[in-house]
């Protein structure tokens, strides 16, 4: 493995700016590479679906050891504040942005060790399995990429997906559905000093139901958020329209549909009999997925963090990511921790450290034999 050639390659891609439905300059760069590398590559039309710059990314590379090809997925977009991004390395390994955007590390420090593993491979001839990669657009926004992703292309039975933060030699294989709510309350404006007896605050109504809600932790499964309020259109007038989102998330998704039809129904029937009207529209994101503890594919993890003397430890995870699409399309995968920490905040950092661990692991992954 070569330490300088994967850090120098996680600091160049991290200077690619790929916003959500940006990711064409990404998409050209690892393109490039994979071709390079002998892969097979094939870039689907989910840009066309989504009308943006490009599509998803497939490569498949031909193994050359006995043993099912095993498929390894990160996602090219990035968060808000994603441009002009500059990854700055410290002396003590650690790797942060300059503290005006996000890093990037969610997730191209996935990427980087995709990449810095199959050529560490090809330039010393190791023995690996088939290896496929998939690189997705959109994830961030409720995996609309892998959402639309053509799986019968894909060979693998088993999949790791790099994207979860926390200490290298985690895994998650419970995740939750997530459930998204979009309320509009309608009341009456009026001029809010002449007259505000004769309008009824939308935001006024909102507040009122709101406060009758049980949000955070529902349950050890389920949890509820309002996360956005928007409304009004001046300080002197009684708002007539205001808009709240929010979201239910469980590892449950049973409960996730029942949570969120009863935050539907007490809206809709607290503000009819507030005066007002109400609509609510409940959009899943996503669906939930548990894959069991003795499955193959975390007992071959398992045992390529033992071999690497790395701590193993499996966990569920209240996040999202391509595994949840992954999965309820016949491929049942893991999320890897993958050398990112305190995502989605202009704190995010990485560390040499780190990254050498993770293209370790996946390197292990791509040369292990079935047992």
């Amino acid at each position: 493995m070569n330490e300088k050639r994967l850090v120098n390659e996680f600091c160049k891609l991290v200077s690619i700016d790929s916003p959500s439905f940006h990711e064409r300059k990404m998409a050209d760069t690892l393109k490039g590479y994979l071709e390079e590398l002998g892969f097979e590559v094939h870039e689907d039309n989910a840009g066309e679906i989504y009308k943006s710059e490009c599509g998803n990314l497939y490569g498949y590379l031909e193994g050359t050891m006995e043993g099912e090809p095993l498929l390894f997925a990160a996602h090219m977009d990035t968060v808000d504040p994603a441009i002009g991004k500059k990854a700055v390395l410290k002396e003590d390994g650690r790797i942060e942005s300059d503290g005006t955007t996000v890093l990037g590390a969610d997730d191209i420090s996935g990427i980087a060790a995709i990449l810095e593993a199959i050529r560490s491979l090809k330039e010393n001839n190791i023995p690996h399995r088939g290896i496929e990669v998939l690189f997705t657009i959109a994830e961030e926004p409720y995996l609309r990429g892998s959402k639309v992703f053509d799986y019968a292309k894909i060979k693998s039975k088993d999949a790791y997906v790099l994207d979860l933060s926390g200490p290298i030699g985690g895994a998650a294989h419970i995740a939750p559905s997530i459930i998204k709510l979009v309320i509009d309350i309608k009341g009456k404006a009026s001029h809010a000093g002449f007259a505000p007896e004769k309008g009824l605050s939308a935001i006024v109504l909102a507040s009122k139901v709101i406060s009758k809600l049980k949000l955070g932790h529902i349950d050890e499964e389920t949890t509820a958020n309002i996360g956005i309020i928007s409304g009004g259109l001046a300080t002197n007038i009684v708002p007539e329209s205001c808009k709240i989102q929010g979201e239910v998330r469980s590892t449950n998704h049973e409960k996730a549909l029942e949570q969120a039809e009863n935050i539907k129904n007490i809206f809709r029937e607290s503000i009819k009999e507030l005066g007002g009207n109400c609509e609510v529209d409940i959009i899943i994101g996503q669906y939930a997925y548990a894959v069991e503890e003795n499955h193959k594919v975390i007992k071959r993890y398992e045992k390529v963090c033992k071999d690497l003397n790395i701590p193993f430890t499996l966990n569920r995870t209240f996040g999202g990511s391509d595994n949840n699409n992954l999965f309820h399309n016949g491929i049942t995968g893991i999320v890897i921790a993958c050398a990112m920490n305190q995502v989605h905040s202009c704190n995010e950092y990485t560390s040499v450290q780190d990254l050498m661990k993770i293209t370790n692991i996946v390197q292990n992954l791509m040369t292990s034999k079935d047992y």
